[in-house]
Formats: structure tokens, sequence, C-alpha cells
């Protein structure tokens, strides 16, 4: 049922907004917990919401670890449960790590649509995991790119991504090869400390920083977080989450569902950077159009 990601942008672009829109926008989200699991460098978050535009209750619980070397086993694994809202029953358990790869990479489509340069050639993804291919997946489906570009920590995944994918894929040797000149860059590493560096990024071009989701870790280093214009998907998660906006200190210039309302200018002239940390409404809006396709379908 979400084999093609982009039919989630109209109802995450609808929950964006509303989300941006405080109460009024009907969205009940408190910030992710997040307990560590000692001994083992794995943490488990836990991740609740209401939509009453979608009127849908759900709760997400998901696995992170830092695996040290290339694992089999995904750096995230995620489980979606959803209620009715009415009297709280269990109505589905379902699969949150297609989801939450889908949702994410359709939330860095919308911020690219609104963000990127209006000549955009060049698509360049850091990391090669389950997130490369989903963004790939709809950046190649909603965008034009002459060339994309691929870097891995290891070779060999990017070259299996590269074989992999529907369209010609260049395998770069190093993160500033990719880089250089690329005018949308994705980040979707488990990188710790910073792997791209403002000196490396053209001007103008658009960021989507999706790895670095504790407060302690970077993606992107403190110069390109000075010099972009910043936007989030929560400016509270971003604050108490995002090691790449805490630790640099940048200002937070808009969450994407002021630019959707229209309550605030997308910067395409600018070089921006959209740090995404993925937010619980996402999932429950993925989770309730793929129940409610099933449900048709049976």
């Amino acid at each position: 049922h979400l084999r093609r990601g982009s039919l989630l942008l109209p109802a995450l672009e609808l929950a964006l907004a509303n989300f941006s829109a405080g109460a009024a926008g009907g969205v009940v989200q408190p910030l992710r917990t997040v307990m560590p699991v000692p001994g083992h460098g794995g943490f488990l978050g836990v991740m609740p919401a209401y939509s009453a535009a979608d009127d849908a209750l759900t709760t997400k619980l998901v696995t992170f670890y830092e695996h040290k070397q290339d694992s089999p086993v995904p750096s995230h694994q995620a489980t979606i449960l959803l209620f009715d809202p009415r009297n709280g029953s269990l109505k589905a358990v379902l699969d949150g790590t297609v989801i939450t790869a889908k949702r994410t990479a359709a939330v860095s489509a919308i911020a690219t649509k609104l963000l990127m340069p209006p000549f955009a050639e060049v698509l360049c993804i850091l990391g090669a995991g389950v997130q490369a291919y989903s963004h790939y997946d709809i950046f190649t489906e909603l965008f034009t790119f002459k060339e994309v570009r691929i870097w891995n920590r290891t070779k060999e995944k990017a070259v299996k991504f590269a074989d992999a994918v529907n369209g010609p894929v260049r395998v770069c040797s190093s993160a500033q090869e990719a880089v250089t000149g690329a005018d949308v860059i994705v980040t979707v590493t488990m990188a710790t400390t910073p792997v791209l560096f403002g000196a490396w990024v053209k001007p103008g071009a658009h960021i989507n920083a999706v790895g670095a989701s504790r407060p302690d870790w970077r993606e992107l280093d403190d110069e390109l977080m000075k010099n972009s214009v910043l936007f989030v998907d929560s400016r509270e998660a971003a604050r108490k989450e995002s090691g790449d906006v805490i630790l640099s200190g940048a200002e937070v210039f808009a969450e994407l569902g002021e630019v959707l309302k229209g309550t605030k200018p997308a910067r395409p002239e600018k070089t921006t950077v959209f740090k995404s940390l993925g937010m619980a409404v996402e999932d429950t809006v993925a989770a309730k159009f793929v129940y409610d396709s099933w449900s048709a379908g049976n």
C-alpha cells in the first residue's frame, strides 16, 4: 500500500501545517521519550500522537542502535500501534520500518520542493542504508536530476546501492567528491561527528539532514549550520533532540508547516538546511493511510 511514498504527500503536508498551527491544528504530540539500553549502545523511543483531521491515534515504538560495523540488522526498527480514538481499542499493529522510511523521505521531498534552487541538476546522497533507498525512490519520481551521486563509509554498500536502484548512480570515493557542486544533498548516515562540511557546499544548495537524531550526534559542521537558513519539522524537538542544532547554536528560521501555511517564506535563493527529526504525527498519517487502503481492499 506504500510502494509509492509520493501518495503520502498531501496528507503529510496537511499534518505539518496542522502541527505548526498549534492547538487550532488539532495535533496532539508530546516530545518523544527516548530510553537508553545500557551496555548495548541502543535506544528505545516511544512516539504517541493524535490527529483530529484524520481522527487517528497511534504510538510508534522504535529502536535505534549505533552499529560499529555494517550489521545485517537495520539501525532503526519500528512498530506502530493504531487505536480507535472513540474507545481506545487497538485496531492494527503495523510494521513501522517501511512506514518510517517512506514518510521520512516524503517529508524531505516536501522540504526539497519548497527550498531547492530553481535549476537543481545534481542530487547527492550520503549514506546507503534504508533511508537512502526511500529518498532515492521519491526524489527521482518527483524531480528531474541529470546526475545522482552516492557516498557511503563502506564503499561496498554504495556500490550495492548503485546496482540495486532503477537508474544511473555515480559512486564517489569521498563525501567531498560527492557533495562538490551538488544542488540537493541528503544526509542519511549513522554518523556521530560531522560528515558534511560547509566549505564543500555550493552556495544556494539545499540539504536534507536526516541522520543524527540524538542531542550529541552530528552530521553537519558549524559553518554549514550557521551560514544556512535552517528549517525544521518541530522547533521544540530540534532544540531538545538535534545535536546539529544544539551544538552549533544555529537559529531556527521556520518550521516546514509554517512555510506550507504561508506564515513564513521559503528561501530557495539561499543555502538551506532542513533538519528532519521525524514526528509522531507523520507516522499517524502514514499508518492511517495504510490501514484505510488495506480496509478498502478487504
